[in-house]
């Protein structure tokens, strides 16, 4: 089956190109041109705080590598994921925008349910959200919030969602976000509400029931297993969904060569066919790990688009 790959630019942990403050209007310019290049998407990840276990262990070594459970100076840049996502709406046409590790329980579901579904209205629809539940207590500890409730507070905010694209007045019983009767206005773009992704390190039980209940897309932290993939599509079946209709999201797994430089672009695409093959079709890639001028981000994704045409056209 030919597919015509879909290329998403990760504005996330750039911060070898840009330093995440007076100069954060560039992850703006950046996205409009990748759509000028013909990338399909763009995602950006969150944090609201980070503590010491944010480097328990230990710093990456390339600060241009992807920022993962407990290897990330707690420095680190994270601004307001939707709010840039909205900047970014007010620039673009078509470009889908992917907010990425939504940390949904360090929310409210009806706040959260505000903030996506203003942005799905601005973008007219372009929304894509992938709530999770992260992996630092520090933070929850500081906003508040239980973290070994962390997984029931998200499965909370999905049903409060659903409810919340539906019509009004809503109401919802439970022992953490009990509410009667609200009016809530106004919806999503869509009926349904955005788009939802699911993902994480591992294809187990709470992220695969959440994917089949809710999912639009599946986006894996690496690369997951033939076993993955089969229960996962035993599952849709179960459900009496089709996996075929899941947006399958790959990425390129960057290699550098020491920890001052960047990647090789042509190497960490080169498994674009082979993914292309198990079923992914929208692929990330993070222009920092490939160049270290903030200017030339735009010839970079058109250089995505010329080599992904060329090993795939």
């Amino acid at each position: 089956m030919s597919t015509t790959p879909r290329m998403l630019l990760v504005l996330s942990e750039n911060w070898t190109l840009t330093g995440g403050r007076a100069d954060l209007p560039a992850a703006v310019r950046w996205a409009r041109e990748a759509e000028d290049a013909g990338f399909d998407s763009v995602m950006v990840s969150e944090h609201i705080v980070l503590g010491p276990d944010a480097a328990a262990d230990g710093v990456m070594g390339n600060p241009r590598d992807y920022a993962l459970p407990g290897n990330q100076d707690p420095y680190t840049p994270w601004p307001h994921s939707l709010l840039l996502l909205a900047s970014i709406a007010s620039v673009t046409e078509r470009l889908r925008l992917a907010a990425a590790a939504v940390l949904a329980p360090l929310r409210h579901p009806l706040l959260m349910a505000r903030e996506l579904g203003t942005l799905d209205l601005l973008s007219e629809g372009r929304l894509l959200v992938q709530p999770t539940v992260s992996w630092s207590r520090d933070e929850y500890d500081a906003l508040g919030v239980p973290f070994g409730r962390r997984g029931r507070l998200l499965d909370e905010h999905l049903e409060v969602w659903a409810k919340a694209w539906g019509p009004s007045p809503i109401s919802h019983d439970s022992e953490h976000y009990p509410f009667r009767d609200v009016y809530f206005e106004p919806k999503a773009y869509r009926p349904e509400g955005p788009r939802l992704w699911f993902g994480g390190q591992r294809l187990h039980g709470p992220v695969l029931r959440r994917l089949v209940r809710h999912g639009h897309g599946f986006h894996p932290l690496g690369r997951p297993t033939p076993d993955d993939l089969k229960a996962l599509d035993e599952a849709m079946t179960a459900a009496g969904r089709d996996a075929a209709e899941l947006e399958m999201i790959g990425g390129t797994q960057a290699v550098f060569p020491d920890d001052h430089s960047p990647a090789d672009l042509g190497a960490a695409l080169a498994s674009i066919p082979e993914q292309l093959e198990q079923g992914f079709t929208t692929f990330c890639v993070k222009p920092n790990q490939f160049i270290d001028d903030p200017d030339g981000v735009g010839a970079f994704c058109k250089e995505v688009i010329r080599r992904v045409t060329a090993l795939t056209g």
